[in-house]
């Protein structure tokens, strides 16, 4: 490796301070790359059982729905469907892992307070309609865990790079002038020392 430095005292000081910033570097890094994959595991553990079981409610919502176009008629159901509002009782806020933004989804779960008369409806219409919106919280969950691991791979990818960086380049270079300027300058103080060894030897 190449050392394009002046072998000063100074340059000494300086190539120290850097190797050992680097090395310091290194480590916060290091330690923040594994924060942040251990919160993607645990967040891919979380949404591998969440998408395990919103399939389960999403097929029971689909029974239902099936149950109640057979026993009410199709045309009476897209009716009525029509006709419920359309709620988003949610907000988007932004919590800080290890400097990440990770957006998080506030909401209250409400009670089923159907639309719809109970004169054209049956039971199996309040019970898919509660399916649908047991659906509907679940995949606010698992929106906003799958948005926080694509973040956090982002960030890891990120910090990886960095890290690669700093350990196979930055501080191998600043070890490479530490030890080239201390070579050159024990090598200068030897030869100082012989220098005035023999002035001194003439002298006497």
């Amino acid at each position: 490796m190449a050392v394009l430095v002046a072998p000063t005292k100074s340059n000494l000081i300086k190539a120290k301070a850097s190797l050992d910033l680097s090395k310091k570097g290194f480590e916060l890094l290091d330690k923040k790359r594994n924060v942040l994959i251990k919160e993607m595991m645990n967040l891919v553990d979380k949404a591998k059982e969440i998408q395990s079981h919103i399939y389960e409610v999403i097929e029971a919502a689909y029974a239902g729905l099936q149950t109640v176009n057979i026993t009410m008629g199709i045309k009476n159901v897209e009716s009525i469907a029509h006709g419920m509002p359309k709620d988003e009782e949610f907000e988007i806020l932004l919590k800080s892992v290890m400097g990440v933004d990770i957006p998080t989804i506030r909401y209250e779960k409400q009670e089923v307070l159907p639309t719809y008369g109970f004169h054209n409806t049956n039971p199996a219409m309040d019970e898919a309609a509660y399916k649908f919106r047991e659906v509907k919280y679940m995949m606010y969950e698992l929106a906003e865990i799958d948005n926080s691991i694509f973040k956090l791979a982002k960030e890891i990818q990120k910090t990886q790079k960095r890290t690669n960086a700093l350990q196979h380049i930055q501080i191998p270079k600043y070890k490479e002038q530490v030890k080239y300027i201390q070579e050159v300058l024990e090598e200068k103080e030897r030869e100082d020392f012989f220098r005035l060894k023999r002035i001194k030897g003439r002298s006497n």
